[in-house]
């Protein structure tokens, strides 16, 4: 039963949200500009223009509007792009598997890295290394995504040619209809590096960071101090009895942190040229092409709020005592 609730509780806390998003998404399209001016160009007298308008739609008022909007979404039409002549939807589906690509690369570095440095330096704070690898999390926090995107361009495509510098290549793998990945051949990977390492350089300091801090509090605690009075092996104390406790709060950061991985894809796809969600919602925004952009910011809505409800369901796996209800025992 309690799990019965928590999912009412969420489905519902998730219908509001996705209804405020869609809300303020729809509202700022008039802000965006005439989408005329790209459809139909400068030939077009007024009078056709204003018939154009009428026929499509944009010169309702604005509930009309959003309300014919809200009744087509609920049923998965969230328009048609005024510049691909197809639905908006089946756009981002395309667009999605290059995204998605990037996405699991620079999260597959932020676990790799920030897991082991993150435990180091809690384990040996004052080691030469763990200071080295703190205060390069600074600077890493500090230096905006794009610049180092640029900088690795420079350094490994530019000077010493051992990577790709834009794109993905053409050595892509259908893993299922529509479907392609460039994890499978070395062509794919070697696109995938630097944007990845790129998208991954303003999550890793802050996981790092944040590993180190929740551990080293751990190693405070009275049962990590009866754990080290029984005889127990270090490792066992470290990373069966600490570092298990250390995972419920980057957990929850790093829920919500994949999910905003989507955002920061904006400024690595633009600089990378990849063929993306960010990427296109930058040419949509160029474009005004709206219904493009209103589904764009839907379905990154949309996976914002499945992220949070995946991270309180893996809240019960990582801590039994963690409730569905949100209690603790």
């Amino acid at each position: 039963m309690a799990f019965v609730a928590f999912l009412i509780k969420r489905l519902l806390q998730a219908a509001l949200v996705m209804f405020v998003i869609s809300l303020i998404g729809f509202s700022i399209q008039d802000n965006l500009g005439d989408p005329l001016r790209e459809l139909v160009g400068q030939s077009v007298s007024e009078a056709e223009r204003e018939a154009l308008r009428d026929e499509m739609g944009l010169n309702d008022p604005f509930f009309v509007q959003y309300w014919r909007f809200l009744g087509n979404a609920v049923q998965g039409d969230l328009g048609d792009s005024y510049f691909f002549k197809r639905p908006a939807l089946e756009v981002i589906a395309d667009k999605f598997p290059a995204t998605l690509d990037l996405v699991v690369g620079a999260t597959i570095i932020i676990v790799l890295v920030s897991i082991p440095m993150g435990c180091y330096c809690a384990i040996r704070p004052k080691d030469w290394l763990a200071r080295g690898v703190m205060g390069a999390s600074i600077v890493g926090i500090s230096i905006p995504v794009f610049l180092t995107a640029i900088f690795l361009i420079y350094v490994f495509s530019v000077n010493l040619g051992w990577l790709a510098s834009f794109g993905r290549g053409e050595d892509l793998v259908e893993i299922a209809p529509g479907w392609e990945t460039g994890f499978l051949t070395w062509g794919g990977i070697s696109h995938l590096i630097l944007p990845s390492v790129a998208l991954s350089s303003i999550m890793l300091p802050l996981f790092i960071r944040l590993i180190r801090s929740e551990m080293m509090e751990i190693l405070e605690q009275d049962y990590i101090k009866f754990a080290w009075a029984k005889g127990l092996g270090a490792k066992r104390v470290w990373f069966l009895h600490a570092f298990k406790n250390t995972l419920l709060p980057v957990i929850t950061v790093g829920g919500v942190q994949i999910g905003t991985m989507l955002a920061y894809t904006i400024l690595t796809e633009s600089v990378f040229q990849w063929p993306g969600l960010g990427f296109m919602f930058i040419e949509a925004v160029n474009r005004v092409d709206t219904p493009l952009i209103i589904a764009y910011i839907i379905v990154v809505g949309l996976i914002f709020v499945v992220t949070n409800t995946v991270v309180d369901l893996i809240y019960t796996l990582v801590n039994p005592t963690v409730r569905l209800v949100g209690k603790q025992t």
